[in-house]
C-alpha cells in the first residue's frame, strides 16, 4: 500500500517507529496531487512550501526523541471557507478572490498544535451554498470514482481528496448537509459535530446558527482523532459550549449488542432510489446481526425541515453576506460613478447566481410584512423538528438512515433546477435545524458509485455515533474500497 493511501492512525505509528518520514509522507501526498489534480480539480490552493516546512519540524522533534500528537506529520487539507493566516482564503467566490486573512481559525490553532502539515485549500459550492460544487466560481470539482459524476458539496473539494488519496484527512463545515452529502457520493466518513462542539470562530459565516466545522476521513479511528483534536470550548466563540471533551478514541468499541436504533420512516419513504434503500436495509440487518436492536419509527414533522431551512439559512446568509460591499472585502468594481452604484456593481460581479437567489430569498422573508409569516414561523417550525428528535431520543441511542435519496449524479443534471438539487439534502437538514451531530460512513455500492448511511445521534453524543460506525466498519470492508484513478 502507497502511504497516501493510509489512515492517520496506520502512518503515525509507522512515523514513530521511524520507519517513514514525514516528509516522504507529504512528498507521496503531493505526488499523487500531481498525478490527479488536473483530472478531479479539488484544491484551490497549494501550500507545499509550507508544508514541507511543517513536516521537516515534526521530522526533527522525532529526531530529537520527542513524544508526537496523533495528527503530528499527517496532511492535512481544508475547507476554503475557513481562515488560514497568510493563505488565501476565497469561500470558492470572485468576491474574495484575493483576500488572505491575518488570522487562523481556532481549528487551524488547533490543528497547528498537534503539527498536522496543511497541504492546502479545497474547493466547494460558493460560500458554501449548494449540494454539487459545481456553484464554485473557479471550477468543478470531480468525484474520483467516477469523473462524469459530481462529488456532492459543498465540501466536495475536502471529500474528493480523501478519497482520491490527495490528503489523509481534511476539514469541511456542514450548514445543511455539506460534509455529510458529499462524503456518502465519495465513499468515506464525514461527521457534522454538536452545534458549539467545535469552534466557529473564523469560519466564514454562511448561516450562523446551522454552520459547523467537521472532519472527513477515510475510517471512524481518524475521524475520533480528528475530533479529539478540534472540539473543545472557545472564549472567541459566542456559540461554542463549555462541555468536556472525552477521548474520543475510547469509543471505538467493536460492539453494539442492547443497543437501540430508530429508522425514521420517512427517511426511507418515497424519494429515496431502490438500490440506495436496499444497501441501507442490507446494513440495518447487519446491526441486527450484530445485536443491535432495530425498531421504525417517526418524525412528524420532517416533511418541513427543506422548506424551514431554506428561509432560516437563506435569512441568516442575506445578513452574513452583506459585509461584502467593496469596502471591508476583497472585490471592488472598477470606476464606479457612485458609492451606491459601487455597492450594486461589486456585488453583482463578486457573487454568483445561487448566492444571489439566496440573498434575495432570505433579504424577501426578512422583509417588513413578510418577517411573521416566513421567519418566524420557520423558527417555531424548527422548534417542532427539535422536539421530534427530542422524542425520537429519549428511546433510541441513535437515529439510521440513508445520508443521501441518490448515489452522485451527473454534472450538470441538476444544476439549472434548485428544488431538484436542494432536495439532495432532504436526509441532511435536520440534523442542523436540531443542533444534533450525525455523520455518514460507506455503506455499500451502487454499481461503482458508493452509498452513505446516516447515524444521528443525541447532542454531544458523538460518542455513541463513533461506536455504532467503529463496530459496523470493523464488520463490513466498504470503506477499505478505492476508486479506480
Amino acid at each position: 500500500m502507497q502511504l497516501y493511501q493510509m489512515t492517520a492512525h496506520e502512518l503515525h505509528r509507522l512515523l514513530v517507529k521511524k520507519e517513514v518520514s514525514a516528509v516522504e509522507i507529504a512528498k507521496s501526498v503531493y505526488d499523487r496531487t500531481d498525478d490527479l489534480e488536473r483530472k478531479i480539480n479539488a484544491y484551490i490552493t497549494l501550500t507545499k512550501e509550507k508544508a514541507m516546512r511543517q513536516a521537516e519540524a515534526v521530522d526533527a522533534k522525532i529526531a530529537a526523541g520527542e513524544a508526537i500528537a496523533p495528527l503530528s506529520g499527517i496532511p492535512v487539507a481544508v475547507k476554503d471557507n475557513i481562515c488560514t493566516k497568510d493563505v488565501r482564503t476565497t469561500c470558492a467566490s470572485k468576491i474574495l478572490h484575493n483576500f488572505v486573512p491575518p488570522y487562523n481559525a481556532t481549528v487551524m490553532e488547533k490543528l497547528e498544535a498537534n503539527q498536522a502539515v496543511l497541504l492546502g485549500k479545497t474547493n466547494m459550492d460558493e460560500f458554501a451554498m449548494g449540494s454539487s460544487t459545481e456553484n464554485s466560481a473557479y471550477f468543478v470539482t470531480k468525484n474520483p470514482w467516477n469523473i462524469e459524476r459530481v462529488t456532492g458539496g459543498s465540501s466536495g473539494g475536502s471529500a474528493a481528496v480523501i478519497a482520491a488519496g490527495e490528503a489523509v484527512c481534511s476539514l469541511g463545515s456542514d450548514t445543511g448537509g455539506s460534509i455529510r452529502q458529499p462524503a456518502a457520493l465519495c465513499g468515506v466518513v464525514g461527521m457534522k459535530p454538536t452545534y458549539g462542539a467545535v469552534s466557529r470562530y473564523g469560519l466564514v459565516a454562511f448561516a450562523s446558527s446551522l454552520d459547523q466545522i467537521g472532519p472527513f476521513t477515510r475510517d471512524v479511528a481518524d475521524c475520533a482523532i480528528m475530533l479529539n483534536a478540534i472540539c473543545g470550548y472557545d472564549p472567541k466563540d459566542s456559540t461554542s459550549a463549555k462541555v468536556g471533551v472525552p477521548d474520543y478514541t475510547s469509543f471505538l468499541i467493536n460492539d453494539v449488542k442492547g443497543l437501540k436504533i430508530g429508522v425514521p420512516k420517512e427517511y426511507m419513504a418515497e424519494g429515496i432510489e431502490p438500490e440506495v434503500r436496499k444497501a441501507i436495509e442490507a446494513a440495518i440487518e447487519k446491526f441486527i446481526e450484530l445485536g443491535a436492536e432495530v425498531e421504525e419509527t417517526v418524525l412528524p414533522h420532517t416533511d418541513y425541515a427543506l422548506p424551514t431551512y431554506y428561509i432560516i439559512a437563506p435569512a441568516e446568509a442575506s445578513s452574513n453576506l452583506a459585509r461584502y460591499d467593496g469596502v471591508r472585502y476583497g472585490h471592488r468594481t472598477e470606476e464606479p460613478e457612485n458609492i451606491v452604484d459601487m455597492f450594486m456593481r461589486t456585488r453583482s460581479e463578486g457573487f454568483g447566481e445561487e448566492v444571489k437567489r439566496r440573498i434575495m430569498l432570505g433579504t424577501y422573508a426578512l422583509s417588513a410584512g413578510y418577517y411573521d409569516a416566513y421567519y418566524l414561523k420557520a423558527l417555531k417550525v424548527r422548534t417542532l423538528i427539535m422536539q421530534d428528535l427530542e422524542r425520537a431520543f429519549a428511546k433510541y441511542d441513535v437515529l439510521l438512515s440513508p445520508t443521501t435519496p441518490s448515489v452522485a449524479f451527473k454534472m450538470g443534471e441538476k444544476i439549472d433546477s434548485p428544488i431538484q438539487m436542494y432536495l439532495s439534502d432532504i436526509c441532511t437538514l435536520s440534523a442542523n435545524l436540531a443542533g444534533i451531530p450525525a455523520m455518514s460512513l460507506p455503506a455499500g455500492f451502487v454499481g461503482n458509485l458508493p452509498v452513505g448511511m446516516q447515524l444521528m445521534g443525541k447532542p454531544f453524543d458523538e460518542g455513541m455515533l463513533l461506536r455504532f460506525a467503529y463496530t459496523f466498519e470493523q464488520n463490513t470492508d466498504f470503506h477499505k474500497r478505492l476508486p479506480l484513478l
